[in-house]
């Protein structure tokens, strides 16, 4: 199993590639860190995806702090899913698998019953606010939870959008949690 040296490393080696902006490491682990202390405890088999995961960040990080859960990185570019496939082959993270797929097709499997869906849907720089959380919503469970990294200021989640998703949210350090809403 990794250390939180080797995570580190790993995530500035991702800086180098380009695969985020050059924001401080230590920094970037900290508000991925946010997910994780917006979720809480996660139960063995849960499992999380994380979209876009680009170089690895929120999803190399809640992997490390989640080991009982089942974890999916996707990411539709090849070059960020080959280094994140190495990422956790270095990490030792076997419970971690990488997609390089389009995120709307993992939405038509989970709507067709072919697959699964997931208890924990996270996403950061993702994409559109609204095409992010229509997307993790096509993915995620019942009673599910999506956490998607939040600007500093500002609201970008039309209530009607919330609605028309059947959600309501909480806003929490760094990151925005939505649930289906109890009329949902």
């Amino acid at each position: 199993m990794s250390t939180h040296t080797d995570l580190i490393e790993t995530l500035r080696q991702a800086q180098r590639f380009g695969f985020f902006g050059d924001r401080p490491i230590e920094e970037a682990i900290a508000h991925a860190e946010q997910f994780v202390a917006a979720i809480g405890d996660v139960p063995a088999g849960a499992r999380v995806l994380d979209l876009g995961s680009g170089g690895g960040l929120p999803g190399l990080v809640l992997a490390a702090a989640w080991p009982e859960a089942e974890m999916v990185l996707l990411d539709r570019r090849q070059k960020r899913t080959d280094f994140l496939e190495l990422a956790v082959r270095r990490l030792g993270f076997d419970q971690v698998e990488v997609w390089c797929r389009e995120a709307g097709g993992v939405v038509d499997e989970i709507a067709s019953g072919s697959a699964p869906p997931f208890d924990i849907v996270t996403a950061r720089g993702f994409g559109p606010p609204e095409f992010t959380l229509a997307t993790a919503r096509g993915c995620l469970a019942g009673d599910g939870r999506i956490v998607i990294s939040e600007p500093p200021t500002g609201d970008r989640w039309p209530a009607t959008l919330l609605a028309e998703l059947g959600l309501e949210s909480v806003v929490e350090p760094g990151v925005r949690v939505f649930r289906p809403s109890s009329g949902a």
